[in-house]
């Protein structure tokens, strides 16, 4: 035991020296992102391994600061020369029982190189961590992640303080330059073009790969040469930009029509990261241009096939809505039944009419609610409201909703609002509806209360719309429902998972 606390207390000197808890580690964070970037990985951490804990630097897609140091896996990779890489977690014998491979961030893929200090102790680790199994990073990847992690221990090494401050703002400067030549070399075989600026914006260098995509001569983008590739459409968005992230330091990101060395203009994803020193300043810009115009060209042939679908299917709600009609003038004795099925399919019609994929020209305006509770809502109801009084008030939470929730939504208020209408608070002049929405932990709570209207009682029996309404929260929201029966008017509330609501919700 006394052996274990002189090795802790050894390395709690050891990285002492390096001043970690004095902060300002805003470089790292540029790494970190472009090491996420140039692997294609939604995480990418600058860990330090202590004794029992280990914290990061800079994270990029994680909001932990810390983990405890028996759940690392650069505890594995700070040992090594070479990058430590784990395919798939839930194979590994070492981790397949890991808190991080069982829990969040359900780590799967991890990659890290080894950060090592001048003195040849193991530090941490540059690692990037995906959610789902990789079999390797590729060549390049790997050449630029022991690259990024060198320009890790560039930036620590310069906090080393007292007696080797000297020396090594000696081995600094012979660091910097090294990691300039290499990064010029990785960045003439990266598959994306990479250019750099001065902190003003001047653009000072470009890869190989833009000279051979452009087909310009070397040098011609210099300076402010580059905005003559875009466009003329496009300039003078792309200069906005480019103003406001040099102005705020805010990355840099945009799609515009470059001109591809054989006279066409082809669609490109532009990005850039400023690069801070120590003190916080930004030493340069960071960027890449990435051709995407055969993505954009099918994801405009998707929605306009999706535009046209989606049309289609509101065309068959129209129809089907009118040969229930049909059918009642023709068989007079199904009236009121066929009169309340063909409101129904117009709810779902206005339901789907306010989720599908919309042109410019047709889309819902902002106010409008598109892709929100309320939205849908105001559709619904609006055939309650007299001139300018709305009975039916909503107060609370708007959250989102997409196309899964918006069928069994619609069912579900339209059957409440009908029946209101019917036997309840809306039967009658003064009656009023409160629906209130709340956003809690994992679900949604939305309150129905009616009020004003005639007494109410419990049903003797199940009828249709009841049974309609547990099949909407219950088999297709994996919700559930609560009915009261109030002397004031029913009171109604649900609880549907936001996961059930919307996707983008599910997810984050």
């Amino acid at each position: 035991m006394a052996e274990g606390r002189g090795l802790a207390t050894d390395r709690a000197a050891l990285l002492a020296l390096y001043d970690l808890d004095a902060g300002g580690f805003r470089t790292l964070d540029d790494i970190t992102a472009f090491a996420a970037e140039l692997c294609g990985a939604p995480i990418a951490l600058v860990s330090i391994v202590e004794d029992v804990r280990q914290r990061f630097l800079a994270r990029t897609g994680l909001d932990a600061e810390e983990t405890p140091r028996d759940v690392s896996f650069c505890a594995h990779a700070m040992l090594g020369e070479q990058i430590f890489v784990v395919p798939d977690a839930t194979c590994d014998p070492r981790f397949i029982d890991n808190g991080l491979v069982t829990g969040p961030p359900h780590i799967r893929f991890y990659a890290g190189a080894p950060l090592v200090g001048a003195d040849g102790e193991p530090l941490g680790a540059l690692c990037v961590i995906d959610t789902v199994p990789r079999a390797d990073l590729t060549p390049l990847q790997r050449r630029g992640l022991i690259l990024l992690a060198r320009q890790v221990m560039v930036e620590l090494e310069g906090r080393r303080r007292d007696r080797d401050t000297i020396i090594q703002q000696r081995l600094d400067a012979a660091a910097v330059a090294d990691s300039d030549r290499m990064f010029r070399t990785l960045a003439d075989t990266m598959p994306q073009m990479v250019w750099s600026t001065l902190p003003d914006g001047y653009h000072d260098y470009y890869n190989a790969r833009w000279y051979e995509y452009t087909g310009v001569p070397v040098g011609s983008t210099d300076g402010e040469g580059w905005n003559g590739m875009f466009h003329v459409d496009d300039q003078p968005i792309a200069w906005e930009r480019w103003r406001h992230s040099l102005a705020t330091g805010d990355p840099y990101e945009i799609e515009y029509r470059l001109r591809h060395r054989s006279g066409d203009y082809r669609w490109t994803l532009g990005r850039a990261l400023p690069i801070r020193d120590a003190a916080g300043h930004i030493a340069r810009w960071i960027g890449t241009c990435t051709d995407i115009h055969e993505q954009r060209l099918m994801m405009e042939e998707r929605e306009m096939i999706a535009h046209e679908l989606s049309h289609r299917i509101k065309n068959i709600f129209s129809v089907i809505a009118g040969l229930i009609g049909l059918s009642a003038r023709e068989h007079p004795e199904i009236g009121d039944v066929a009169e309340d099925l063909r409101d129904r399919i117009l709810a779902l019609g206005r339901a789907h009419d306010f989720v599908r994929p919309h042109s410019a020209e047709s889309a819902p305006q902002v106010g409008q609610g598109q892709g929100h509770l309320w939205g849908i809502l105001d559709q619904i109801f609006a055939p309650y409201s007299t001139g300018q009084a709305t009975r039916i008030l909503l107060s609370g939470d708007d959250p989102r909703i997409d196309d899964r929730s918006a069928t069994p939504l619609a069912l579900l208020f339209h059957e409440l609002a009908t029946n209101a209408a019917k036997y309840g608070a809306l039967s009658v002049a003064d009656g009023r509806v409160h629906l209130h929405v709340s956003v809690e932990e994992q679900d949604v709570r939305m309150d129905w209360r009616e009020e004003g209207g005639p007494a109410v009682t419990p049903a003797d029996a199940e009828g249709f719309g009841s049974r309609l309404m547990l099949l909407s929260v219950e088999r297709q929201l994996g919700g559930r429902i609560a009915r009261h029966w109030r002397a004031a008017g029913l009171e109604i509330s649900l609880w549907i998972p936001a996961r059930s609501m919307s996707r983008s919700a599910g997810r984050a």
